[in-house]
């Protein structure tokens, strides 16, 4: 049925929206971790995402296959920013260096909670189309009455 792909795109979607969430809050709580167990302060992540392309082989096996993978979204990978460490003078911090300065996470506040905000709105846009199909599916049935 088509409209079971739409429901497979827009879950797909919400699957990497939520992983781009969880990544989000815990750069958040590390923004203050000066050392991690590889002895650096916490590096930011970020979410890859990529078009999950269906090439003509594969529509082919999912035409014969009871659970048909059509488009979407998929998480490629989470990479850590290469933005340098933040020098901070603070010479009573336990990491502070010879130099009393302590290196700090390049986690920018300001900027996580605005992609905090972008990851919650494409999360509650994929939500709407969700309901639209499923809206449209229900009145498709309804036709039959």
């Amino acid at each position: 049925m088509a409209f079971l792909s739409s429901l497979n795109i827009s879950g797909s979607a919400l699957t990497a929206q939520r992983l781009r969430m969880e990544v989000i809050t815990q750069n958040i709580a590390n923004a203050t971790t000066t050392m991690t167990p590889e002895g650096t302060p916490y590096a930011r992540q970020q979410v890859a995402f990529e078009e999950r392309n269906i090439n003509f082989e594969d529509a082919l096996k999912n035409a014969t296959t009871a659970s048909p993978q059509n488009g979407g979204v998929r998480v490629t990978e989470i990479v850590e920013s290469d933005e340098p460490f933040v020098p901070v003078y603070d010479p009573e911090h336990p990491h502070a260096n010879e130099d009393g300065y302590v290196m700090m996470p390049n986690v920018n506040m300001a900027e996580e909670q605005v992609d905090l905000m972008a990851a919650t709105r494409a999360y509650e846009a994929n939500i709407t189309a969700l309901n639209v199909v499923k809206a449209m599916s229900m009145k498709a049935l309804e036709i039959g009455k």
